[in-house]
């Protein structure tokens, strides 16, 4: 389980950005967790014979399907500095925060089953019994 996504201030404060990011290392780390295979496809071992050593196997297109497979961030940005400059030269938090505006601007949840919303209005009605806050409909 991993906690404190998106806080700051020793989670005092929220901050969309920062929740945004979290949740990108928190997949990473998920994967990692999840096991990454180690065989001989995995391992190229046909490819290291098939190109010998000293040569470029990250021109083959085993290394651009495996690496693909691997890692698939979406806010970490590995193009090299021209690239990047010439794309607004944004950091990471600022990337986060738009990806948070378009959720937060875009984003249409599945609406919850009757069965889930009637429970919930019982714990509601329930809790505000105990309260003292029930108001009859």
């Amino acid at each position: 389980m991993v906690y404190g996504l998106g806080m700051l201030e020793m989670g005092v404060t929220l901050d969309f950005g920062q929740l945004v990011m979290d949740n990108e290392f928190a997949g990473m780390i998920k994967h990692v967790l999840n096991g990454i295979p180690v065989n001989d496809e995995t391992l190229a071992v046909d490819v290291i014979h098939a190109v010998g050593p000293f040569k470029d196997f990250l021109g083959q297109k085993h290394t651009l399907k495996h690496m693909k497979s691997q890692s698939q961030p979406q806010l970490i940005d590995r193009r090299r500095r021209q690239k990047w400059e010439e794309l607004g030269k944004t950091d990471i938090y600022q990337r986060a925060c738009e990806k948070a505006r378009e959720i937060l601007e875009t984003h249409q949840p599945d609406p919850l089953p009757d069965s889930v919303l009637t429970e919930i209005r019982s714990i509601i009605e329930e809790t505000e019994k105990e309260l003292g806050a029930y108001r009859e409909k």
